[in-house]
């Protein structure tokens, strides 16, 4: 998927423009938990003719954001925040908001599948719901509506199998009552699964969900 691939490095690089003191990385996880910084996807795990390259156990979210900040050329500071796909929003929230006051200019970097089960052909099958769910998460990020994203249905967002809603509250949570600019710069659905790459800017730096 070349155009979500050059979406993705386009968004990291104007992350990475204002030149944040810290990177945080949010992605879903079995369990909320930080990660060593130093962290890299195991690649050896999704395709094992590329042999054993990382730690055993990264959350796919987490090494595939690691992976983003390589590519980009990134040796600054970072920051692995799994997040258990299971937290409620509260909880959530309340870790976006204390991540926010780790550094005083910080990036975020969210890492999260939206629904699993746009077509026949997707992983979960086809819900009628899952397209609607989609389209309300990418209208919220490009009108920077984070009281939207707070509102998100975790049960929702399970039957749909939308493993990043989690890490989207994580991000209200850091941009708490403010209403950044945002700029969509991919979304569909390849293989069923939802995919978005967001710009979101409040003003002193940038984030991307």
């Amino acid at each position: 998927m070349p155009e979500l691939r050059a979406a993705c490095a386009a968004a990291v690089a104007r992350l990475l423009a204002p030149a944040p003191d810290v990177v945080l990385v949010v992605g879903g996880g079995p369990a909320t938990a930080t990660w060593d910084p130093d962290d890299r996807l195991n690649l050896g795990a999704w395709a094992p003719a590329l042999g054993p390259r990382g730690k055993p156990g990264l959350p796919l979210a987490l090494g595939l954001g690691a992976l983003l900040l390589d590519q980009a050329g990134y040796d600054g500071p970072r920051l692995l925040q799994a997040v258990g796909e299971a937290e409620p929003a509260e909880a959530c929230l309340r870790l976006g908001a204390a991540a926010a006051d780790r550094a005083e200019t910080a990036a975020v970097l969210v890492m999260g599948d939206g629904s699993a089960r746009r077509s026949p052909a997707a992983p979960g099958h086809f819900d009628e719901r899952a397209g609607p769910f989609d389209l309300a998460v990418e209208q919220a990020l490009h009108d920077g509506d984070m009281a939207a994203v707070a509102a998100l249905d975790a049960d929702l967002a399970r039957d749909l199998m939308a493993t990043g809603r989690a890490a989207w509250q994580v991000l209200a949570g850091a941009l708490g009552g403010r209403r950044p600019a945002g700029e969509i710069l991919y979304a569909d659905a390849p293989f069923g699964v939802g995919y978005l790459v967001a710009v979101l800017d409040h003003g002193t730096g940038e984030t991307v969900g």
